[in-house]
């Protein structure tokens, strides 16, 4: 390989030291909760529900987003029709909209005072409690059917346009197309687009803390920080997260056993004619179904912003300055993102083999930890040297950074490989290595990837309601800590307009990075 022939130089030293850094973040800090914590009397009963429910909501909300994403899916890969493109992007919005703002637009819609409830009056109907478990559903639903769709489109993309041609030719019908074709991609590609899905709502802890409804719909990541915030009972805590971590880690390893397809973007704008849906009851079913999506999705957002317009003028000056820590906030993870990922991609690209493969390895290793578990220790270790309560800013930077690392792996290390292969042989006839060959050969590949990577990363710090929660302080408050208050003060005018402020600004950021990245970019 052409990358053997490389001297090492730094590349590999800086990698490393990113993959142990973020071992410390991810295992270090749960070993501080454990070695700090003091002999309990193990789970109660509550902790056990929670355990249960965790469990249960996730399998449930992960089941339903994928059962509703095949659908939805099979008609973006069938059909083509204006706007379709326009579509198959906002369906990547809940990857960078607050979770927040998700909860405040489908409080809008669905609500006691929502759309929905205001249009079962008049019949005696309602008012609808979107409270309790079918709320955590409704939600977890809301932010990973787009996702979903997403992992399941690609699969129906992958199919070679000569097996739809042959079908045709062998007079296959509907019928026959889904149990030739469509069944065996799905066999594939269900399991590991389920498994992700099923990994996110383990984790969900806004959505829980805004929609749960008490102890009966209570998670393992909402009663961590109950037992850190409320309790502090370190032992229970401890213990908690010990289990948090070990189904999360049981998850992202099975759901990397299986095959889930890569690289989003591919083949959405190669139009294929499907001869075995030029039916009028499949053309009519097709757009029952993106019309029902799309009305799902769009609506929240559309009533988040004609209700926040309205709310603007309520908003307290804390609103602003909260936005501003905000910014600082999103702007510090988004470059320790590519400070870690950056040299973590390189090095293992260098290495290859076993060897990089494990340093790879590391840095995904964020994708089975819990943002409230390093949270909880990293306050642990600061305690004793100075007032973490100070530190909560710089904090939830880091930790938001090393949450957003595997997202940034996954959209480096496949183009750092592809530079390698195409350009790497050239480079080293040409001598250039270290500073010079990054420089001139691997960063002007990386541009693309490296925008969407801070715009990302940026955008999912902006939004996050997480390890800000445990050092809450009304003189650090970020934005997302902000609007939360305002709705638990039902002050919901003035929550409105400050989560019209954060999609804005969450949106914004992203896009300025994205474009930046994307701009006179001939490569």
């Amino acid at each position: 390989m052409a990358r053997r022939a490389q001297p090492l130089g730094a590349v590999v030293p800086a990698g490393v030291a990113a993959g142990a850094l973020v071992l410390a973040l991810c295992l270090g800090t749960l070993a501080a909760v454990a070695w700090r914590a003091e002999a309990g009397g193990g789970l109660g009963a509550a902790d056990w529900a929670a355990i249960r429910f965790t469990l249960f909501q996730a399998a449930l909300s992960a089941g339903l987003s994928c059962a509703l994403a095949i659908p939805v899916a099979r008609a973006l890969a069938r059909r083509q029709f204006a706007g379709r493109g326009l579509l198959i992007t906002l369906l990547g919005a809940p990857f960078i909209l607050p979770v927040i703002v998700g909860v405040v637009g489908l409080l809008a819609l669905f609500g006691r005072n929502g759309m929905v409830s205001a249009a079962l009056a008049p019949l005696g109907l309602g008012p609808v409690d979107i409270y309790g478990l079918h709320g955590v559903l409704l939600a977890h639903v809301f932010f990973n059917l787009p996702l979903a769709t997403r992992l399941i489109l690609q699969g129906w993309l992958a199919i070679p346009a000569e097996r739809f041609r042959l079908a045709a030719a062998l007079g296959f019908g509907p019928g026959d197309v889904v149990r030739r074709l469509e069944v065996p991609m799905l066999r594939e590609v269900l399991p590991g687009a389920f498994l992700v899905t099923f990994l996110i709502c383990v984790t969900s802890f806004a959505v829980v803390l805004t929609l749960g409804g008490g102890p009966r719909a209570t998670t393992v990541e909402l009663a961590i920080y109950h037992a850190f915030r409320f309790e502090f009972d370190l032992g229970r805590a401890a213990l908690l997260s010990l289990i948090q971590f070990g189904m999360c880690a049981a998850a992202a390893l099975m759901a990397l056993a299986v095959t889930v397809p890569g690289g989003f973007g591919a083949g959405l704008d190669r139009p294929l004619k499907r001869w075995d849906a030029d039916h009028l009851g499949l053309r009519m079913q097709d757009a029952a179904w993106l019309g029902l999506a799309g009305l799902f999705l769009l609506v929240p957002l559309a009533l988040i912003v004609l209700r926040g317009l309205a709310g603007l003028a309520e908003m307290p000056a804390a609103v602003y300055a909260a936005a501003l820590r905000s910014l600082v906030v999103a702007l510090v993870s988004a470059a320790v993102t590519v400070g870690l990922a950056l040299p973590l991609a390189l090095a293992a690209n260098r290495l290859g083999g076993l060897r990089g493969t494990a340093l790879q390895g590391a840095g995904m290793l964020a994708i089975a930890a819990s943002p409230l578990v390093m949270g909880t220790g990293l306050f642990l270790l600061l305690f004793p040297v100075v007032d973490p309560v100070a530190l909560a800013l710089p904090v939830t930077a880091v930790v938001n950074a090393a949450m957003s690392l595997p997202f940034a792996l996954r959209a480096l290390g496949p183009v750092l490989a592809e530079t390698e292969r195409s350009h790497g042989r050239l480079a080293d006839s040409l001598g250039l290595h270290g500073y010079t060959r990054l420089r001139l050969v691997t960063l002007p590949r990386l541009r693309r990837p490296l925008g969407f990577v801070l715009g990302l990363s940026a955008a999912l710090s902006m939004g996050d309601l997480g390890v800000i929660a445990l050092f809450a302080d009304p003189a650090q408050a970020t934005l997302p800590l902000q609007l939360y208050g305002l709705m638990g003060a039902y002050r919901m005018e003035a929550a409105a307009g400050a989560a019209l402020l954060l999609l804005a600004l969450s949106l914004g950021l992203f896009w300025i990075f994205d474009r930046g990245g994307r701009a006179n970019a001939a490569v």
